[in-house]
């Protein structure tokens, strides 16, 4: 039985609960605070315009929800559990008046048994009060670094089990969130009921899977008879393997063994086969408890061996089903910081995005939520493996607090129990740069090395818990986790804000050096000095679309001095991206200038990142873009904005993600490499194209090179010296495959280019009522040609790209409802880069 529908209210806190009248308001649980007055009229949008500061109130305020039911009273045998997935966050339950318990972890489920409570004919009344943060730890000391900018004294957010984000980060609000955020239900039970199903795989390959199953009941209305049936089938719902299990002892575990396993894999290496994992609980004859589960077969590994051609590394790369892999993805944020408002219709089309665009990993950040059910299923049945932080962030945590261990080690079992069946999982992470940040405070504050405080959450608590729930997932302490230097780039993986934030190269046991950010300093050709072995995070900020900014913020409001523009950077001081444009497009006089040359500026350098990471394979086996989407539309690191338009960094980083990509090395000494990279599992022959070209269309000369490359493999096919190549401002070389996406290299920053007067064409042929082929062709060549549409949502296969003289391109336009318009698409291209 969901309970859904609720009043809120909010009073002074400490006054109680106040009388049911029109004052409340309707919300419907899961839900947001926020949304619900918004909706209400009490508040304004806190996403649109400055509305921020507007609804600061909100988070003061002492906050009800309340319900009423009725059910059927609990018979002989049967019991009733009240069950809250999620409470955000300092609750306090109560039934027809009465105490039930409290709960103060959001993401821990809070269950409370109502058997003798719950009459029959009754309408009873559910209450749960929220009581504000700043309350609950106002006489804590919260554990902070002395140089941490964060103010983790002031907010105190490393005390409370919250998600960690909602006090404002560098590219999200402050709104800390107050309410019910998951589901509410009644659960009715009798004699028993399942309290857990596992299911690992052990070892796979073609001939055969064996896989682990772990059933545990919870008895309550009888003491013996208890037993398990399991069946487990194939995607064709054939029934493969299928056994019976004694729970006299109320926990059992069993092998079975699957001939013949149809494997899962990610998108770019094969399917992704989903099982069904049946268990039916029986008392006798009678069934008192079903559950089902959706697995996929497959082992995944970490490979940490020796690096024999790097002395003194180590290897950082998955292994999936004895594959070797490079993980080609980015971080994930809340889809929203209303994060109750969220549902899966929010979550799945992004997750969809990040495959459409040759992603195989995506890594759910420690800062934010736990993701739900329906974007684990979606990652499932996408081929999209999960990299999943622990909700620990930045910070120091209290070790020493034994409530606060114990609700730690509560959540920690709690969503591994919930999320370790899932074939898209691939590791678990304890935490977000809390040992780098540790290493970087010893470092400057001359007081190191020291032992974090947090730290037995990571290497103790959570390991523990990992051993005895989810033994075949692998385990991280922390991200980055190296060596003594946590950013190490010869042992484990790294968080690359080098470029960002304009950190010198240091020696790797001085672990940090001084941060001066100059044009030179923050350069993205300087990811070209990244040796790491897995980069799980590095990014360049950009703006969302104009017309994402424009939706939401007051008309007439926007320019790059205003208030509302600057409000939507969070990250102080808020031109720090003028660094890095400086050099390369110049710095922009409008705000469609700054919104072409930040995303021209960013999709740039993301490629140049990920093609020299492939190019390191395999000493270098992943690379993580932070960050791919956002929670408000707001001016970041994302690929896809708010509204779910994808910016041009997110088409270049799908070129650079390409199963097979072809890349332009250049020397130091002014020749150039032509490299391949082959993620697939199979060798391939390509045929390479090469031309240089001016920019206006004369060609200067043609090769084509023919190569074979084995699977999972990067190694270089072709070289030209600097005399041959005559690198020249008017100049363009230029590749093109049938198996590779085209690429090129230019010989000057984007401001000095000397681009041609480029006349544009399209044609337009429908495909159906939502979709167009569109092809584009150019008389010269045009420099990030793409096309804008009205609907936000609009995909495209490609867009975002560069056309050579006489060039034709074609590509799908797809809307997602409704209807497409030829007529409304609208076809651009940067004429003149430098601002002056």
């Amino acid at each position: 039985m969901r309970l859904e529908h609720w009043l809120i209210r909010d009073v002074e806190p400490g006054t109680g609960m106040p009388a049911v009248d029109d004052r409340w308001i309707a919300a419907t649980a899961p839900d947001d605070t926020y949304a619900a007055l918004h909706r209400a009229g009490r508040l304004p949008d806190p996403l649109r315009d400055e509305n921020e500061a507007a609804c600061a109130w909100v988070e003061g305020r002492e906050w009800w929800w309340v319900t009423t039911f009725t059910a059927t009273a609990a018979t002989a045998h049967e019991r009733l559990t009240l069950v809250f997935d999620g409470l955000d966050t300092h609750a306090t339950i109560l039934l027809d008046g009465e105490l039930l318990g409290e709960s103060d972890n959001m993401f821990l489920a809070a269950r409370f048994d109502v058997t003798s409570r719950v009459r029959a004919g009754v309408t009873h009344t559910l209450a749960v009060r929220f009581t504000p943060p700043a309350i609950v730890t106002a006489d804590r000391e919260a554990p902070s670094w002395a140089l941490a900018s964060s103010p983790t004294a002031i907010t105190k957010r490393n005390l409370q089990r919250k998600a960690q984000f909602g006090w404002g980060w560098d590219f999200a609000p402050h709104l800390v969130t107050v309410g019910i955020w998951q589901p509410v239900r009644l659960e009715r039970a009798r004699h028993a009921a399942l309290a857990d199903v596992a299911l690992r795989t052990l070892q796979c390959d073609a001939a055969s899977a064996q896989v682990e199953i772990d059933i545990a009941a919870d008895a309550f209305g009888v003491t013996t008879g208890l037993a398990a049936e399991i069946a487990l089938a194939d995607p064709d719902g054939r029934v493969v393997a299928q056994t019976a299990l004694d729970l006299a002892t109320r926990t059992g575990r069993l092998q079975l063994q699957v001939a013949q396993p149809r494997l899962w894999w990610t998108a770019d290496l094969g399917e992704q086969p989903l099982y069904t994992l049946a268990v039916t609980l029986r008392h006798g004859d009678d069934v008192v408890d079903e559950r089902s589960l959706r697995v996929g077969l497959r082992t995944i590994a970490i490979d940490t061996r020796a690096d024999a051609d790097e002395p003194g590394a180590s290897f950082f790369r998955f292994v999936l089903n004895g594959v070797p892999l490079f993980a080609r993805g980015a971080n994930w944020v809340p889809a929203s910081s209303l994060v109750g408002a969220l549902t899966g219709r929010d979550t799945t089309p992004l997750l969809e995005r990040a495959v459409a665009g040759n992603m195989n990993m995506i890594r759910v950040w420690g800062g934010g939520i736990y993701e739900s059910d329906d974007f684990f299923d979606a990652c499932d049945r996408l081929g999209l493996l999960v990299w999943q932080d622990f909700m620990f962030a930045c910070a120091r945590y209290p070790d020493d607090d034994a409530a606060f261990i114990a609700n730690v080690r509560a959540e920690v079992g709690h969503q591994v129990r919930r999320l370790r069946h899932h074939a898209s999982l691939a590791v678990w992470c304890g935490n977000n740069e809390c040992q780098v940040i540790q290493n970087i405070s010893d470092h400057l504050e001359g007081t190191g090395p020291n032992a974090m405080q947090g730290a037995s959450l990571f290497h103790e608590l959570m390991p523990e818990v990992l051993a005895a729930l989810d033994p075949t997932t692998p385990y991280r302490p922390s991200s980055p986790f190296g060596g003594a230097n946590a950013n190490s780039m010869r042992i484990g993986d790294e968080h690359n804000w080098t470029v960002w934030h304009g950190i010198p190269p240091v020696p790797e046991e001085t672990m940090i050096g001084v941060i001066r950010r100059t044009p030179e300093t923050v350069a993205y050709t300087r990811y070209a000095e990244d040796t790491a072995r897995f980069v799980s995070e590095f990014g360049i900020q950009a703006s969302p679309a104009l017309a994402t900014l424009e939706r939401w913020t007051r008309p007439g409001s926007l320019d790059l001095g205003s208030t509302a523009f600057l409000n939507r950077i969070k990250d102080k001081p808020n031109n720090k991206v003028d660094d890095l444009l400086v050099t390369s497009t110049g710095l922009p006089a409008t705000l469609q200038q700054y919104v072409d040359f930040t995303q021209l500026t960013q999709a740039e350098g993301l490629k140049f990142g990920i093609e020299h990471f492939r190019r390191r394979m395999p000493h270098c086996s992943g690379a993580l873009v932070w960050q791919f989407n956002d929670c408000w539309p707001g001016i970041s690191w994302s690929l896809v904005d708010f509204d779910r338009t994808c910016k041009a960094a997110y088409f270049a980083v799908k070129r650079a993600f390409a199963p097979v990509v072809a890349s332009i090395k250049v020397l130091d000494d002014g020749g150039v490499e032509l490299w391949l990279s082959n993620d697939t599992a199979k060798g391939i022959d390509v045929r390479i194209a090469i031309d240089l070209a001016t920019l206006a269309g004369s060609a200067c000369w043609h090769e084509d090179v023919v190569a074979d490359i084995e699977p999972h493999a990067s190694r270089p096919i072709w070289r030209a010296d600097a005399a041959r190549v005559a690198a020249a401002p008017d100049r363009v070389l230029m590749l093109r495959s049938p198996r590779a996406p085209a690429n090129r290299l230019l010989f000057t920053p984007f401001k000095d280019l000397p681009l041609p007067d480029a006349t544009l064409r399209m044609t337009s042929e429908r495909v159906d009522a939502r979709t167009l082929e569109v092809a584009i062709s150019s008389d010269a060549y045009a420099c990030n040609v793409h096309l804008l549409a009205p609907h936000p949502a609009t995909t495209f296969s490609d867009n975002h790209f560069d056309l050579r003289a006489g060039e034709s391109r074609t590509l799908r336009v797809a809307v997602p409802d409704g209807a497409l318009d030829a007529a409304t698409l609208r076809l651009r291209r940067l004429d003149r880069l430098a601002a002056s």
